[in-house]
């Protein structure tokens, strides 16, 4: 069981890593080998080697010594680390460093029983409460169960505060700040919008280069063709595309919304406004069309026409859910970042499908299930 938790915590480690928290990161991955160490040394010691039990007493335990000594330290700093971050993470760190004595006293063949019992005790009722409060936490969006504030807090120097950002960051909730984004994307910008899914990349669709930049900005393969975002149906309407009456009946119940529209290409596209860079957004043959549910995004639109639109995360990566993460991830590459504040983002994936004459073809399902999207249509269908 002991080797089963340090592997969980290994798991750990490498999830916390991916969404970018170092410190929980570092703490689980370091919490991995010492739970792994103190069950491999309990099981070795209890293990016959050659008809003997392999000794590791305090005779023979130099090494084993020396580990627990490093992980004490190692851990010390884990636990000034997390006395920054909150009281659960900074009581684990010093639950482990309880442990670490244990692994110490046991190698020494000096660890009374009733010690370990009560450590470890300590150490499954805090990480039961932990668990149990990140999974509630992050399941319903609020802090439901208290994690505890951090103990320690560090203000950034002067210099720091005023180091400047790298790339322009207008404030989008603010007028003046939507134009300055607007001006910038007219000319031939990229930049990092919000969504009502993630945060985006954007380019003018009346400049293909911008578009290129895109495709570079985040090593994106050519081959994976970029969507376009309209503010409005009516702007669709007035191109005239090839669609269907049904299909404008099931769109006007869709949109806004995050369900992208695959439909055929044509000149009706210039019509829409998306002039020189008509054969850098799409396929060869179809383009995917969105009208997102985001008023900053929506107004954004009207000032600049249709925007080429892709996640702003570098390909292959988790995406964007907050302006920081564009900026840090990105912004060396950008001319400029939005930010917005109260948006609500989250993980959450557009579904894509492609309409034809008779129906909808489902082809990636992302916020809204594929079953919602044929409920909808066979409402709509059948009215």
């Amino acid at each position: 069981l002991i080797l089963i938790g340090g592997f969980v915590q290994l798991l750990a480690g490498f999830l916390a890593f991916r969404k970018y928290d170092h410190l929980g990161g570092a703490a689980f991955l370091t919490f991995s080998a010492l739970w792994s160490s103190y069950g491999a040394t309990r099981v070795l010691r209890a293990a016959p080697v050659s008809g003997h039990l392999l000794d590791i007493g305090a005779g023979n335990a130099e090494g084993f010594t020396a580990g627990s000594v490093a992980f004490l330290v190692l851990n010390a700093f884990l636990i000034v680390l997390a006395s920054s971050f909150n009281v659960v993470l900074l009581c684990l760190t010093l639950a482990m460093e309880l442990l670490t004595v244990c692994f110490l006293l046991f190698t020494l063949e000096n660890l009374p029983w009733p010690f370990e019992i009560v450590v470890l005790s300590i150490l499954s009722v805090i990480c039961f409460y932990g668990a149990t409060a990140s999974l509630t936490n992050c399941t319903f969006g609020k802090d439901l169960l208290v994690m505890g504030p951090p103990l320690l807090t560090l203000q950034s120097s002067k210099k720091d505060r005023e180091d400047p950002l790298p790339c322009v960051c207008p404030k989008s909730h603010l007028t003046s700040g939507l134009r300055t984004i607007a001006e910038l994307l007219n000319t031939g910008a990229v930049c990092g919008v919000p969504t009502d899914t993630v945060y985006a990349l954007a380019a003018s669709c009346k400049h293909p280069q911008a578009i290129e930049k895109v495709y570079r900005i985040k090593d994106r393969p050519q081959e994976k063709p970029i969507c376009i975002f309209i503010s409005n149906l009516e702007q669709l309407r007035a191109a005239a595309p090839p669609i269907s009456p049904l299909l404008w009946e099931f769109m006007e119940n869709v949109y806004p919304g995050g369900i992208g529209c695959i439909i055929q290409k044509g000149e009706w596209l210039k019509k829409l406004g998306v002039g020189a860079g008509y054969s850098r957004v799409g396929t060869q043959d179809s383009i995917m069309i969105r009208v997102p549910d985001l008023t900053v995004l929506v107004h954004l639109i009207d000032m600049t026409g249709p925007l080429a639109v892709t996640s702003a995360n570098p390909s292959g990566e988790v995406d964007s859910t907050h302006h920081d993460m564009v900026i840090s991830r990105l912004g060396h590459k950008l001319e400029v970042a939005s930010l917005v504040r109260d948006v609500p983002l989250g993980m959450v994936l557009t579904c894509s499908f492609s309409l034809w004459a008779g129906g909808i073809t489902i082809v990636r399902e992302g916020c809204i299930p594929a079953g919602k999207v044929m409920q909808i249509f066979e409402r709509v269908k059948n009215r």
